[in-house]
Order: C-alpha cells, then sequence, then structure tokens
C-alpha cells in the first residue's frame, strides 16, 4: 500500500505530514466569521483574521525560552520550534525559519512598499511578515504576532 492509499483509507485527504510524531493534515479549515470569533479571543481574530499588529513588546512569548513548539492559535498547527526562534530586539517573537509546509505568503502593499506576508497554510490565520535582515543560516526574520501563536512546551 502506497502513502497516498493509506493517507485516502484513514480519511485524510492528500496531504499529511508527521511533525514531533503528530500526524497534521493540512486539509484547509474554514469557518464563518461568526464561528471564529467564538473560537478566538477579540485580540486574536484581530491579527488572525483581519490581518492586524499586535504593539511591539506586547506579547509574553517574546520571553519565552523553554524548548517547545510554537502552534498556530487559530488550529492548533505547528509553525516553529524553540530551536528557530532568536531575539530579534523588534518586540515580536521572531525566527528565523519555520516548519516546512505549513506556511503560505503573499504580497501586501499595506504600507505602500511591498512586504511578504504569511499565513497559516491550514487555517489562512494571519501571522506576521518576513524580511530578509535574519540571522544565519537562512537570513530570514519571520516576525510573528505573539496572539497568534500558541506556546506548546516540550514534556
Amino acid at each position: 500500500m502506497n502513502r497516498r492509499t493509506w493517507m485516502q483509507r484513514i480519511g485524510l485527504g492528500s496531504i499529511a505530514i508527521i511533525a514531533s510524531g503528530r500526524l497534521w493534515a493540512l486539509d484547509k479549515i474554514t469557518r464563518s466569521d461568526n464561528e471564529w470569533k467564538q473560537l478566538l479571543s477579540e485580540g486574536q481574530y484581530y491579527i488572525l483574521r483581519d490581518e492586524g499588529t499586535e504593539p511591539p513588546g506586547s506579547s509574553p512569548l517574546n520571553n519565552e525560552h523553554r524548548d517547545g513548539q510554537y502552534h498556530c492559535a487559530g488550529c492548533d498547527l505547528p509553525l516553529f520550534t524553540s530551536e528557530m526562534k532568536y531575539e530579534s530586539g523588534t518586540g515580536w517573537p521572531s525566527f528565523f525559519d519555520h516548519i516546512d509546509g505549513h506556511m503560505e505568503t503573499k504580497r501586501d502593499f499595506k504600507l505602500i512598499w511591498p512586504r511578504t506576508e504569511y499565513h497559516c497554510a491550514r487555517c489562512g490565520g494571519h501571522q506576521g511578515h518576513v524580511f530578509d535582515d535574519g540571522p544565519k543560516p537562512t537570513g530570514q526574520r519571520w516576525c510573528n504576532n505573539g496572539l497568534a501563536l500558541v506556546f506548546v512546551p516540550d514534556v
């Protein structure tokens, strides 16, 4: 039996990724605005669904230094690991890389000059912007809103 047949038999569709020993199906999650408003706090809704930005320095995740993963607050998909996090000095949780296949990007012109905005690949929740001023090995800074994430410590 091949992987595609196995995934179809257990009802996961055509895309699945194993992360930290857990099977994550990347079938898209769609909900109405009312459903999102019931599931998310007002601040989370503003960021994840309205593509807002939290004030710099406001996230407790800036001071999170334990080993673990950072999951999407909208659908619990792991987006980053603690090994990817670094202190950027910007006031937002920053990462030099992300978990492959768990983000989608698009161009954003909201501040006139183009930026690359990124969203959770499963629920479409806005996370932040990626810049080319990060550390090695990628040179990228995945600048994330803390309210868009949930930290899950390693046990």
